[in-house]
Order: structure tokens, then C-alpha cells, then sequence
């Protein structure tokens, strides 16, 4: 028997775009073991925010920033799931050197980028662009802001977006 041509493939052909349905994906944490986007389908929204790396000066004002305002992401019944292509090591470290995140860092590092080239922002040298995906309960991508290198996402505009869902 031939090659099966509608094998599954990890690449994604085109550019995810608000109204899909997110991608489903498993992944490790540095606090909470593997966790699954689709066990979330159904109770809450999840926000997708992917960073370029564990130790890096603007992902250390990001990452930590969303400590600062986890009570909004309760608030709005929101899961907030970063995800970088770092190991669990470094997230572990990283998070304790920090004080502690009390969401999880979800390591993209093997497959190398396997979620990120997923979602499109897997940067050709390796490393996920800053960018973050809105999901609704039902798993269908509402929101997607995605910022050059030197720029933090807007949590101002995230909030509106997420605000928007139960309307």
C-alpha cells in the first residue's frame, strides 16, 4: 500500500486568523504536569500568550506582568497558558526566580516549536513570537495580537476582547 497523502502534519499551511478553531495541543508544565487546550473547551477561555524565551529582559517584564492581574483573568473565567520553546528546567527556574507564577509555563521544546509552528510564530531562528491568542469556551480563536520583538502585547486591548465573550 502507498503513502497515505492526507497524513496529519504538524505545520501549519496558513496564517491562524480570528474565527478558527484553535489547534488542539498537549504540552508540559513547569507546575502542573501535562495539560491539554482541549480540556478547557467548554469551561473556560484561554488566552495563548507565546514569548520568545525564559530570561530575556522584555519577556521578564511580560511573563511576570500577568501575575499582576491574574484576578482580572478570574474575573472573566480566563486561563492564561504562556508558552515558550524553553525546557521545563529553565521555566522552573525561571518562575522561581521570579517568586512564583501561579499559571503555567508550558514548554514548547520537543518537538522543538512543534506548538508554535502550530499557531504560525515559530520565528525561523527558533523561538516563538510574541503573540497572543484569545479562545473562547467553544475553542474558536476571537482574538490574535501579534508585536514585533521589542513590544509587550496590549493587556488593555486583550481585556476588551475578552470582556466582548459573554456579550
Amino acid at each position: 500500500m502507498g503513502a497515505d497523502k492526507t497524513e496529519h502534519t504538524d505545520v501549519q499551511s496558513r496564517a491562524l486568523q480570528v474565527g478558527d478553531l484553535a489547534p488542539d495541543f498537549t504540552l508540559p508544565t513547569h507546575n502542573e504536569g501535562e495539560l491539554n487546550l482541549a480540556w478547557y473547551r467548554g469551561r473556560k477561555n484561554v488566552v495563548l500568550a507565546f514569548y520568545p524565551g525564559d530570561w530575556t529582559p522584555l519577556c521578564a517584564a511580560q511573563v511576570p506582568a500577568y501575575e499582576h492581574i491574574m484576578p482580572e483573568f478570574s474575573a472573566y473565567n480566563t486561563q492564561l497558558l504562556a508558552i515558550s520553546a524553553d525546557s521545563i528546567a529553565s521555566h522552573q527556574a525561571w518562575a522561581k526566580a521570579h517568586g512564583g507564577f501561579s499559571f503555567p509555563l508550558m514548554s514548547d521544546y520537543f518537538p522543538h516549536g512543534r506548538v508554535a509552528k502550530l499557531y504560525g510564530v515559530l520565528n525561523p531562528r527558533g523561538y516563538a513570537e510574541r503573540t497572543v491568542f484569545l479562545i473562547d469556551k467553544t475553542g474558536i480563536l476571537r482574538y490574535i495580537e501579534r508585536v514585533p520583538p521589542a513590544e509587550i502585547p496590549d493587556n488593555n486591548k486583550l481585556f476588551k476582547a475578552i470582556a466582548q465573550l459573554d456579550r
